[in-house]
């Protein structure tokens, strides 16, 4: 048998505060519980760790127990299950990155030591590029590793573990659209305000945004019991309908009756709200081809979390895992995270914020997962944002269906605090709810999810680069790359935090902003890079404005970069139900190099749309299509995002039943247009841009900003 202490701290069997000198307080109570108690206690603990108060009374009833001796027993039992995997861990850690360092040391040295016999320097072999790029990425992997295993390994030993210094990536020479390109323009001159920033372009979260915080048995026990009544909140907003929710006059869409909610769900103080505070809303339900437990796992992993959602959560990261719940069906999983979430322009801050996310299996094949501000003190210095957000109960209900399919359904709820006024531009569409609504996370996450699926069972490629068939593999390999491209196009429209847009000009009708960054990533161009982006207004449905860039016959009408040379795509691949979501493979006709192709993938759903392409290498996509991992060829992407206005005067109804279909894509007359340019401007670590390189940036910007309105017939506008 085991025993365990009646009450809390220090063993105490109530919550009585006593004076230690008292006699008799001086010595602890303990309760000895029964077989068949602790029996019946640990049956239950494997079916859920984190009971709520009802069950607590149930079992206090059945086991003649009070609840308070119920309570405590499930934190001693959770605390005693977190030491012993503790200790499991840190064993096996400390083996793994050892091993890990060796091999590392090992593959250093032994570059060391390869000299070519002739002239004393680095063999070349007959694809020395290639060679590099590989030993580059296997480096770079193992580093990647030994930085995991090390911070988890650090958490545990509670000492840092030693590193290893980052491997440089290699130039890639075709890949620098350097400014001369555009305009013979160098680089050396006097420097302006726009320096360079520490950091890269990609999704990962400095260090130093999250100093190390020691969290308590009590703060895991108060976020526990926040957690659990959030998610006693989300089932309620999830199973109601009328007069909680009710059907917006406009479009449609599912909007929360604020007075109903209010009633529902009373909170102290809410009579004192400030009234600069709006709230946001909503609630959409679809199917999406993924299986119930996938979808769980891929909320509960803040990577895949990034990946899944890349046009939404700019970056995410898990703080602290408060429980591991139950293996297998990942129920009572609860997770201290950070994450940044985005609208895909410049001109709109990301929204910050610490949050709790739980899981809970609500019966076999259904799972319910909430997310919930939860406010670290002395932790939201680092928040950078203008807009102050509070995730009240959010979340999402997943049933499974056959065949491997769920049917989602998903709650958006939000108190917003703008310290700064909303962009004119984006007002509307941030205002109506429609940016970081229930709607904009369903729809991009049906489209994903098709996307996956196409990964998985590939579609037939209509146009073959070559006249050579890929392979099953060449088109995954192609897909992958292609979502590469993307994710660094999205992340690179919100930089890390520390990096902020500098207005290069402000004297047209359209703002042209831009932020300079060292990238240090595999998988892109080694040096300085130049991000640049404006967004305009334009009266054209989006559904038009998409199909105007997608379309290969009408790039020689915006991109400045072909010299208006007719555009030929020799490879598609399909990625989703929508003939608009494809990956292409283009080549310009009439120019010299011949050498050189264009990677675009274009995506659309009913909350906007993507047109993203960079310049790669002939041999490099061939390296692809014939199906080798494509993690190593560098990318530097740029294109644009396309987004309904939000203006409700435009706004058509959806079709009533709350689903995110792509028949809801021209609900609004007005489209949301942002131009992304990057550049590869420099190798020199300390660059800076010079007055002719901001000019020709914007002439670039203003050049392609133009023709576009040319080409729609919105010159005037």
């Amino acid at each position: 048998m085991m025993e365990f202490s009646s009450g809390g701290g220090g063993g105490s069997s109530g919550g009585d505060h006593q004076d230690a000198s008292d006699p008799h307080r001086r010595k602890k109570r303990y309760h000895r519980h029964t077989a068949h108690q602790i029996q019946r206690l640990e049956a239950m603990f494997k079916e859920c760790p984190h009971p709520d108060e009802k069950t607590r009374n149930l079992l206090s009833r059945e086991l003649a127990l009070h609840p308070r001796q119920i309570k405590f027993w499930f934190q001693n039992r959770r605390t005693q299950m977190k030491a012993q995997h503790e200790r499991a861990d840190n064993c096996a850690l400390r083996a793994e990155n050892d091993k890990i360092r060796c091999e590392n040391i090992a593959i250093r040295e032994a570059l060391k030591n390869v000299i070519c016999p002739s002239c004393g320097g680095p063999p070349v072999s007959e694809d020395s590029y290639f060679d590099e790029q590989k030993l580059r990425m296997e480096n770079a992997q193992l580093k990647e590793e030994l930085d995991r295993v090390s911070s988890i390994a650090a958490k545990y030993i509670g000492r840092p573990i030693s590193q290893l210094p980052p491997v440089q990536p290699i130039h890639v020479s075709s890949l620098d659209l350097s400014m001369a390109s555009f305009g013979g323009h160098g680089i050396p001159g006097p420097s302006l305000d726009l320096d360079l920033l520490p950091g890269s372009s990609t999704s990962v979260i400095p260090n130093l945004a999250f100093p190390s915080m020691s969290i308590s048995d009590m703060d895991k026990s108060l976020m526990a019991d926040i957690a659990a009544n959030a998610m006693d909140e989300l089932i309620r907003l999830l199973q109601s309908n009328e007069p909680l929710w009710m059907k917006s006059a406009g479009d449609g869409r599912e909007i929360l009756n604020l007075e109903s909610y209010d009633r529902i769900f009373p909170r102290p103080n809410s009579h004192l709200k400030n009234p600069s505070i709006r709230n946001e809303a909503s609630r959409d339900s679809g199917v999406v081809i993924i299986h119930g437990l996938g979808l769980v796992e891929m909320f509960l992993d803040a990577s895949k979390w990034v990946e899944f959602f890349p046009t939404i959560v700019a970056r995410a990261r898990t703080v602290e895992v408060i429980s591991s719940g139950v293996l297998g069906s990942q129920s009572g999983t609860l997770q201290l995270m950070y994450e940044e979430l985005q609208v895909l322009s410049a001109l709109v801050p990301t929204r910050q914020l610490y949050f709790l996310r739980f899981c809970q299996q609500i019966e076999q094949g259904s799972w319910a997962i909430v997310d919930v501000s939860y406010d670290i003190p002395h932790q939201g210095s680092h928040f950078s944002s203008p807009c102050k957000a509070h995730r009240l109960p959010s979340g999402c209900l997943i049933q499974e269906m056959p065949n491997g399919y769920s049917k989602v359904t998903w709650v958006e709820h939000w108190e917003v605090e703008d310290k700064a006024p909303i962009h004119r531009l984006y007002r509307d569409l941030i205002h109506s709810g429609l940016a970081f609504g229930a709607e904009r996370w369903l729809s991009t996450l049906q489209r994903m999810s098709e996307r996956f699926a196409c990964l998985i069972v590939t579609a037939n490629s209509t146009r073959d680069l070559g006249g050579v068939i890929p392979s099953l593999e060449g088109k995954r390999s192609m897909m992958k790359l292609a979502q590469r491209m993307v994710n660094n196009f999205c992340s690179s429209i919100n930089p890390a935090s520390g990096q902020q847009w500098t207005t290069l000009s402000g004297l047209n009708e359209f703002e042209v902003r831009a932020t300079v960054h060292r990238i240090i990533d595999p998988g892109q161009p080694n040096g300085v890079v130049l991000s640049a982006a404006a967004t305009i207004w334009l009266p054209v449905p989006p559904q038009n404005v998409f199909n105007f860039f997608k379309d290969e016959r009408s790039r020689p009408q915006w991109d400045v970069l072909s010299n208006q040379n007719p555009v030929q795509e020799v490879a598609h691949i399909a990625n989703g139900s929508h003939p608009g979501n494809c990956i292409s493979v283009l080549r310009a006709l009439n120019t010299s190099q011949n050498n050189m192709l264009i990677l675009q993938e274009s995506c659309i759903d009913s909350s906007g749309s993507l047109v993203v392409y960079c310049p790669i290498d002939l041999p490099a996509i061939n390296i692809a299509m014939s199906g080798e991992d494509p993690s190593y060829i560098p990318l530097l992407p740029s294109g644009f995002t396309i987004t309904s206005d939000g203006r409700a005067d435009h706004l058509q109804a959806s079709g009533g039943d709350g689903a995110s279909t792509s028949s809801n894509l021209d609900r609004s007359s007005g489209s949301l247009i942002t131009v992304v340019f990057q550049i590869l401007v420099s190798n020199l670590p300390t660059a800076r841009m010079s007055p002719e390189s901001i000019t020709t940036v914007n002439n670039l910007i203003s050049n392609t900003i133009h023709q576009i309105k040319s080409a729609l017939n919105c010159a005037t506008s």
